[in-house]
Order: C-alpha cells, then sequence, then structure tokens
C-alpha cells in the first residue's frame, strides 16, 4: 500500500502536467479569481516588434517668415490631441461583421471497361485452360461508380461597441502613429481581456482625441478572457488533442 500510494498520485497529476503550464495555472486560480495583469509599458511585452511601413522621400518644411503659424499644427495656440511617443488617445471600436454562405455540392460518376480477344492466331482455345474457366471474349472487365453530396451554409453576426484608451509607442517617419492598446476587466471569477495595435494618421484625430477603429491601418483587434464561465464553454485540451490527431 506505501508504494502504490505514490503511483496513485502520479496518475492522477499526470493530466495536469501533460496540460502544461495553462492547467497548472488553472489549478493555482481554483478558489479565485483569475489574477489581472499588472500594467506595463506594451513596448516591453515579448510578442512587441517596432513597426516599418512604406515611408514616402522625407521633406524639409520651408519655415515661412513673419508668421506665428506652425506648419503641422492644427489650433493657433495648443493641440492637444496625441502626436508624441507616450500620449494617450482613444480607440472608438465599432464594428458589425455579418456574412451568409450557402454552398452544395453533388457529383456522380460511373464507368464500365471490358476487353476480350476472340480471334488470336488459334490460341483462344487455350485462354479457358490457362485462366480457369476466362473466355478469349471476356479477359478483363471492370467497372466503377462515385457518388458524392456535400452541403455547408455560414450565418455569423457579430457586433462590437467598446471605448479603449491607448498609448503612441511610435511616430513613423512620415508622421503617422502606431497605437497600442490593452485593457482588462474582471466581473467576479471571470476577466476580460482587449488589445487593439493599429497605425492612424494624426488627420483622422478627432478634436475630442479619439479615431474610429475603421481608421486603423493594419488593426488587430482581439477580444476574450479567461474565467469559470469560458471554462464550461471551451472544451477540454484532451479533446481538443484528440480532435487534431485522430484520422477519423
Amino acid at each position: 500500500m506505501t508504494r502504490s500510494f505514490p503511483a496513485a498520485v502520479a496518475v492522477m497529476l499526470l493530466p495536469a502536467l501533460l496540460g502544461g503550464c495553462g492547467a497548472l495555472e488553472r489549478l493555482s486560480e481554483v478558489g479565485r479569481a483569475p489574477k489581472m495583469d499588472p500594467s506595463a509599458d506594451p513596448t516591453k511585452d515579448p510578442n512587441w516588434r517596432p513597426l516599418t511601413m512604406p515611408m514616402p522621400t522625407p521633406q524639409t518644411a520651408q519655415p515661412a517668415a513673419n508668421a506665428l503659424w506652425r506648419p503641422g499644427s492644427r489650433a493657433f495656440f495648443k493641440d492637444q490631441r496625441a502626436a508624441q511617443v507616450g500620449d494617450i488617445i482613444t480607440v472608438l471600436i465599432n464594428t458589425t461583421d455579418s456574412a451568409a454562405l450557402q454552398n452544395s455540392t453533388t457529383t456522380s460518376r460511373s464507368s464500365a471497361e471490358t476487353m476480350g480477344t476472340p480471334n488470336m492466331f488459334g490460341l483462344e482455345k487455350q485462354i479457358p485452360k490457362i485462366f480457369g474457366g476466362s473466355t478469349a471474349s471476356s479477359l478483363v472487365s471492370a467497372s466503377s461508380g462515385n457518388s458524392n453530396t456535400g452541403k455547408a451554409t455560414v450565418a455569423r453576426n457579430e457586433t462590437v461597441t467598446l471605448r479603449l484608451a491607448g498609448v503612441v509607442t511610435q511616430v513613423l517617419p512620415n508622421g503617422n502613429l502606431v497605437v497600442s492598446a490593452h485593457q482588462q476587466l474582471r466581473v467576479n471569477h471571470e476577466l476580460r481581456d482587449l488589445t487593439v495595435t493599429g497605425v492612424i494618421r494624426p488627420q483622422d484625430i478627432a478634436s475630442d482625441n479619439t479615431v474610429l477603429s475603421e481608421r486603423l491601418a493594419e488593426a488587430r483587434i482581439a477580444y476574450g478572457g479567461r474565467g469559470e464561465l469560458t471554462e464550461v464553454q471551451s472544451p477540454r485540451w484532451g479533446q481538443q488533442l484528440l480532435d487534431i490527431i485522430l484520422p477519423f
């Protein structure tokens, strides 16, 4: 009994070990709400990379004599909109995505082949003896049939409406701004995680320092989360593994 106890414990812990860090993280949060990530510099994220975009030929702005107006300004005294690295800007996300697709396919094919040699220099009489009852007029006969029916239907309707404050992480040589926004919201034991990145033009920033998500170039918008409800709605890692490796 003493020797079997460690073995039983190992068998019980084997699924958790096979699940990797994800399973271990869930075990560490049993009875507690999901842990939120601390606020941090987005450029320190291991997955963050500086963005390079095609740039026009640099042009030197000619100074205007006897003028109080600064080239590039959009207010006579001061522009409160984001313009430099570290400035904060609010991204307005309002996306509505819908799609409907229906496709059906039906194929059918049949074929038949026969081959024989009724007369072959008198040797046709020897064929039944050689091939066990076959006649020279029907040496080979083959037939095949194939039928395939497929039907697919896709219906999708998604709407996301959010306001998210982000930080300017880069100012590209042509003046465009690279924006990165990250927000986490925890309600009870459910954590919602929202990430938005993209490139915007200074001209698209409104007077209240907001920009529409549809004006984001190379936009990457991710909305997900983790917690008790998400765990219940997601298939177990063992089922996901079997769905990948099983051929049937």
